[in-house]
């Protein structure tokens, strides 16, 4: 019962700088995921693109893609921690010891991180695409581009929001990793505060609650989001405008 005390004094005593940890955590861990979508989307359009006929452009393309191969190998290959420590002091020895500043750092570092795994999450999501809808597309005279962002895209983004979501999650926890480098996320008060009461396995569990409480509340949150994408689950094809006898209705149950 005391030990559950010191838990429940733990969390109203230091809840302004527990809470602000969560709040930096939820921040960096937001924009590092979708900042990571946008590089994953960005990497795996280049990546699938047909080879250009223009030999100018189709040398431009290989080499391109020899430097997204490469970004993807070193940062999948690599532990947050270290590409922390490289980035923020391998900024400051290009600078003669200018720092960037901390929030920025660590939204930077999980964004490139993320980006790496999102681009095979992409490339993988194109691929899956049937070959016939490009094929359709090119046929009535869409480019390239217009097949990606009009009919490939929104599906991919749809088949691989559990991928997203489940980077979403890893980097809430993985935030963590950016106390080496001074971020003041949850890990890094929950060092300070610890050092403050020594209570150490009574602080820890605190944190480790409010962990598990962040990622239970967004992987609920992104679960109800696939379900609103996956539609209603009755819903009636339209075969005709002008006769009602051409609709077809449709049940999930049905066989």
């Amino acid at each position: 019962m005391e030990f559950l005390t010191d838990v429940g004094n733990i969390f109203l005593k230091y809840y302004p700088q527990l809470l602000q940890g969560v709040g930096n955590t939820l921040l960096i861990s937001l924009i590092g995921t979708v900042a990571g979508l946008v590089i994953g989307l960005l990497t795996g359009i280049i990546r699938t693109a047909p080879t250009s006929k223009n030999k100018f452009i189709s040398v431009l393309h290989k080499i391109v893609n020899g430097i997204i191969a490469v970004y993807v190998e070193v940062f999948r290959g690599t532990p947050m921690m270290v590409q922390a420590m490289v980035i923020y002091w391998g900024y400051a020895f290009a600078t003669g010891g200018s720092t960037l500043p901390l929030i920025p750092s660590g939204i930077l570092i999980v964004s490139i991180n993320t980006g790496a795994y999102m681009a095979e999450i992409v490339r993988g999501g194109i691929i899956s695409i049937d070959k016939g809808q490009f094929e359709g597309a090119m046929s009535i005279g869409m480019t390239h581009s217009q097949t990606m962002f009009r009919v490939v895209l929104p599906q991919v983004i749809r088949n691989i929001l559990p991928s997203v979501s489940n980077e979403f999650v890893i980097n809430i926890k993985d935030t963590s990793v950016l106390n080496v480098i001074g971020v003041t996320e949850l890990y890094y008060f929950a060092g300070i505060i610890k050092r403050m009461n020594f209570q150490i396995f009574q602080t820890y569990l605190v944190v480790c609650v409010l962990y598990f409480v962040m990622t239970f509340s967004i992987t609920l949150l992104l679960r109800f989001l696939e379900k609103k994408l996956d539609g209603k689950e009755n819903y009636t094809i339209f075969g005709s405008q002008t006769n009602p006898a051409a609709e077809i209705r449709f049940d999930k149950g049905d066989k």
